[in-house]
Order: structure tokens, then sequence, then C-alpha cells
């Protein structure tokens, strides 16, 4: 998979906004489970929560998004 763009970096880079979506991705799978029972979107809601859990807890970078790159003589 590859990783979050710059941009998506800096918006994610608080927590409870990671925890946030991450949480609603649950709560929708567990709706999902509870009432509707159909395999293709629970399929979906476990494939999202799979992806927030490995890109926004597992892989973010601990350091922020990377410097651009000077720009070189033109």
């Amino acid at each position: 998979m590859a990783m979050l763009k710059d941009s998506d970096v800096k918006f994610f880079r608080p927590l409870w906004i990671r925890v946030t979506v991450t949480a609603v991705c649950v709560a929708w799978f567990a709706a999902e489970a509870i009432f509707s029972r159909d395999p293709l979107w629970l399929s979906i809601t476990g494939i999202a929560i799979a992806y927030c859990v490995w890109n926004l807890f597992l892989r973010f970078p601990k350091d922020g998004p990377a410097a651009p790159d000077e720009p070189g003589p033109q």
C-alpha cells in the first residue's frame, strides 16, 4: 500500500482525528453486522478499518511530513 500524501499527513497529524475516523469505521461495521448482515458492506467496512489501522497508526510517520526539496538552479 502506498503511503499517505504530505497533505494527508498534515490533516491526520492530530491523534484525535485518526482515532475519530477509525471509530466511525468501527461503528459503521458494527451497525452493518447488527442490522443488515450484508457480506458486501461488512467486507467494505472491514477493509476500511484495516486500512485505517495500517495507515493511520502502524505506518503513520512519527516525525511529520518530509520537507519539500529546495528548487535547484533554473
